[in-house]
């Protein structure tokens, strides 16, 4: 049987996180905000990823997209915090936070996200996990987004088995709590997780 790993996501919300406590009760792995959009930039998130690094946590940053903005653009401003915040190493993971809209149709959020992802797989050599949650990928924004490896929020159902939704046919990270932290399972070893991530050349 695959052992589980446990993880949590943060942002500038939880202000200063106490990555050694974290790592002592059990966390594995864990996301941190590093951007939104085209501009902003999570003033927590060098703190956050020099934290986990110390912690010996299996190390992701996350961008939260805001489709209406230049998916380019936006990548690039995602990677060029990343970088400014030490870089990346062996096994680092990136994700696509994709739960807002912008107020465009699903076929316009769905080709932003695929612009994005295939940006930052290209240039950063990391094939990013897309965090979604369901009735906002059964609307048909992620569509063709099923090459990426799903991160789904899906919390009321029990930890470690969420609903898929299309395009998706298996999940690899389940959200299963928001409160008072957000709280993750990755079914599989941290060998496996981190293969998922950055692999120098």
């Amino acid at each position: 049987m695959n052992r589980v790993l446990h993880g949590i996501d943060v942002s500038n919300w939880q202000g200063r996180v106490d990555w050694p406590s974290h790592a002592k009760a059990g966390v594995a792995f864990a996301f941190a905000k590093a951007t939104e959009g085209g501009g902003y930039a999570d003033r927590w998130f060098a703190h956050n990823w020099a934290g986990m690094r110390e912690s010996w946590l299996v190390c992701g940053a996350y961008h939260f997209a805001r489709p209406k903005g230049d998916p380019l653009e936006q990548a690039r401003h995602f990677l060029a915090r990343i970088r400014a915040a030490g870089g990346l190493r062996r096994g680092d993971l990136l994700a696509l936070d994709l739960e807002t809209d912008d107020g465009l149709r699903p076929e316009r959020v769905a080709e932003y996200a695929r612009r994005w992802c295939r940006f930052v797989e290209r240039h950063a050599r990391v094939r990013p996990f897309v965090y979604t949650y369901l009735a906002f990928a059964r609307e048909g924004n992620c569509a063709g987004l099923d090459r990426y490896p799903l991160w789904i929020a899906c919390p009321h159902r029990p930890r470690g088995d969420p609903t898929v939704p299309p395009p998706w046919r298996d999940w690899t990270i389940h959200q299963y709590d928001t409160s008072p932290v957000d709280r993750n399972v990755f079914h599989g070893s941290r060998k496996e997780l981190t293969r998922l991530g950055f692999r120098p050349r």
